[in-house]
């Protein structure tokens, strides 16, 4: 007779198990969040014995926080400089750096176009192409390095065995989703074999003091594949995102334990690879819209950098029975609240027409302070009446029509006066707090969005 195979149902959430599958987790409250794993009655072989790796065995003890010595971490530089300010400096020795993102937008080409700048000997692991797809792909990015070793392998302990061998400066592993250990039966990708080949790389990691560079894959939702623990035990997660259709992409930083997580890298992919961009402005607001409407220029922050974006809209009379509502770069639940601002607050009855709204570029906005540029162009386009080219906005929209702070006044304000605006609308609670005088910009503060429209269109 066959032996049963056991299972049971693991969260991806928060790594709970149960013997049967049920919709809703009872310790995180997540719904469908359950996936079967094969249980095993294998022992488990302990990867990192002395005798394996020539590590030695170090018993840890308790120490006083006042005898702790603190000294600067050795960080590598990347010769990036999006790539460092991201990482906070540059690359830690000894950590993992977790790179998530949509497939194609540009992960692989980024980390071998970094590693194939360094002079440091580094060890490419791939488990999804091949080494002479790795070849054109360096060859197209055109960087020679005599010291990039390239290993395709799946399995944990021959990746381990051969970093022993190697002794690299520093390795990539894409993606770990692909990675698979003996000691557990699952196939590679489940959420137990990810989450024990992370354990494992993190002590490996830090024993030998090789950091790790792990490409990982992204759901439908757009998070990272694999358990919410994944993400807990790496020390740096960085997300990289934009649209395939537009040539920009950015570098969002979600976590880091060796710097800020308010910093983000702004790239332009060509046909050689991936180049840094100083002045995204410039880059966003090279078109003349002088006589067009439903345009305005947003004066926002995106991690710790101010930047100015262009904001389309376009407002038409519903050919059917139910209005459509697009954005594209924005949230629709955010639009749609607006909308009803514009409704309920200032008199506009919007019910019955269509609303488009595009962030140029392709990029996604999470500032608030984008909110009072969002209504204007939707005002401007339902009008057709165009807003002047020298003038930008900046302002969260509450829910009764006022215009709230927003952070970091002066740097927007800075931004806007270096690329030429004459004029700018800002809430008026920043305006009271800020040192804005001397600078070659009317500031126009504003308490209600229908002040601001009187300022852009009357």
């Amino acid at each position: 007779m066959r032996t049963k195979i056991k299972t049971h149902f693991v969260c991806s959430q928060c790594g709970n198990n149960f013997h049967k599958w049920i919709g809703k987790c009872p310790i995180c409250h997540k719904w469908n969040t359950y996936k079967e794993e094969i249980i095993t009655d294998k022992p488990i072989v302990n990867l990192f014995s002395p005798k394996l790796f020539n590590v030695e065995t170090v018993k840890s003890n308790p120490l006083l926080l006042k005898s702790i010595q603190t000294d600067k971490e050795l960080r590598i530089d990347v010769i990036d400089k999006e790539f460092n300010r991201v990482l906070g400096g540059g690359l830690v020795s000894g950590s993992l750096v977790l790179i998530g993102g949509e497939p194609g937008i540009g992960k692989s080409t980024l980390i071998l176009q970094t590693i194939l700048k360094l002079k440091y000997k580094t060890l490419y692991i791939s488990g999804e192409e091949s080494a002479k797809q790795l070849k054109l792909r360096a060859e197209r990015l055109n960087i020679k390095n005599e010291s990039c070793f390239i290993l395709c392998e799946t399995n944990l302990k021959q990746i381990l065995n051969h970093i022993n061998c190697v002794q690299p400066n520093i390795v990539v592993i894409d993606s770990i989703q692909t990675l698979f250990t003996e000691q557990i039966e699952s196939g590679s990708g489940t959420i137990s074999q990810i989450r024990e080949i992370a354990s494992i790389l993190l002590k490996f990691a830090k024993k030998t003091n090789i950091p790790f560079f792990l490409i990982g894959h992204i759901n439908k939702e757009g998070n990272i594949a694999g358990p919410k623990i994944l993400e807990h035990i790496v020390d740096v997660v960085l997300q990289f995102e934009g649209d395939q259709n537009y040539i920009y992409r950015i570098l969002r930083n979600i976590k880091n334990r060796f710097g800020s997580t308010a910093e983000l890298g702004i790239y332009e992919m060509k046909p050689n690879g991936l180049h840094e961009i100083n002045s995204l402005s410039e880059l966003l607001l090279t078109q003349n819209y002088e006589e067009l409407s439903g345009i305005t220029i947003a004066a926002i922050i995106e991690g710790a950098r101010p930047f100015l974006i262009e904001i389309q809209a376009l407002v038409s009379t519903s050919v059917y029975g139910i209005p459509q509502r697009n954005t594209t770069g924005f949230d629709i639940r955010r639009m749609n609240m607006l909308l009803a601002v514009l409704e309920k607050k200032v008199g506009f009855k919007l019910c019955q027409k269509d609303v488009f709204l595009n962030i140029a570029g392709g990029l996604k906005i999470n500032d608030p302070a984008i909110d009072l540029s969002v209504i204007s162009a939707i005002l401007s386009s339902n009008l057709n009446v165009p807003i002047k080219r020298k003038v930008c906005l900046c302002g969260e929209v509450g829910l009764s029509g006022e215009i709230r702070f927003v952070n970091r006044i002066e740097s927007r304000v800075f931004e806007a006066e270096k690329l030429g605006f004459q004029k700018i609308i800002i809430p008026e609670n920043n305006y009271k707090d800020a040192n804005l005088k001397k600078l070659n910009i009317t500031i126009n503060p504003v308490k209600k969005v229908e002040e601001a429209f009187k300022l852009l269109f009357y």
